[in-house]
């Protein structure tokens, strides 16, 4: 694992975007097509801006998998996953060779679970774009994360300290409103990507942050499980990686 800090959270972004950018070309060099794994979430702002702004990437030749949503919450609500990943890069990127949106108002999650699961099992992801929680989770799976599941896709809980982060960024006008359950692709699928970039900023994350990639590996820290991937970067800003006793800086 390669952990590079840099001065500013809009330089990591930039940074994460540029390296996606050759990943991706990269993959589509060595064949037809391409899928990549997008976030959400605060600290993919810079990254999808570059990846939109990009003229580097055939887009229609990748497909897109997203990577969680809440259960329930109305596809137009400000802080739904979908309005964000339409609004800030597959609206702007063009046609895409497939976006596979989670559907979190399905009328059956674990159905919509199934279907995700089914398309990626057919579709090897390249790139994965995620994220550390203040919690330490990885995607939507709060701790304890299940490590086991071999499902693609599953229905979670989310927890307290989860919720509460979604309320602090601002998403939500207060924490009843935060939706209680999410479908979020799984520990287990993440980790089959070639290649994940993960992107960490604020001081928020320092404590997450350093349990998960210099502590034990546990599904009490869900994102510490990326210390077993053989191709992973993490980004983050100084603030972020400020209590690890080990990091590159930019």
């Amino acid at each position: 694992m390669r952990k590079v800090a840099y001065k500013t959270k809009a330089e990591m972004g930039a940074a994460v975007a540029r390296m996606a950018i050759v990943e991706i070309s990269t993959a589509l060099d060595r064949a037809s097509a391409a899928s990549v794994i997008l976030a959400t979430g605060a600290s993919q702002f810079e990254t999808l801006d570059g990846l939109a702004n990009s003229q580097a990437v055939d887009w229609s030749r990748v497909t897109m998998f997203h990577l969680d949503e809440y259960i329930g919450l109305g596809e137009s609500h400000r802080a739904g996953f979908r309005r964000y990943l339409k609004e800030r890069f597959a609206d702007r990127v063009g046609t895409l060779k497939a976006a596979h949106f989670v559907n979190g108002n399905a009328p059956d999650a674990s159905a919509e679970c199934r279907r995700l699961g089914e398309l990626i099992r057919m579709n090897p992801v390249d790139v994965a774009l995620v994220g550390i929680g203040e919690n330490g989770h990885l995607a939507f799976n709060d701790p304890p994360a299940d490590f086991d599941t071999e499902d693609p896709y599953l229905v979670v809980e989310l927890d307290e300290a989860c919720r509460a982060q979604q309320l602090g960024e601002g998403w939500f006008e207060t924490i009843e409103d935060v939706p209680h359950r999410a479908i979020s692709m799984s520990i287990r699928q993440i980790m089959k990507s070639r290649v994940i970039l993960v992107s960490v900023p604020d001081k928020r994350k320092a404590r997450a942050v350093a349990d998960a990639l210099e502590g034990p590996v546990s599904n009490t820290v869900p994102a510490s499980v990326l210390q077993q991937h053989p191709c992973c970067t993490v980004f983050m800003d100084t603030p972020a990686a400020s209590l690890l006793t080990e990091y590159e800086k930019e």
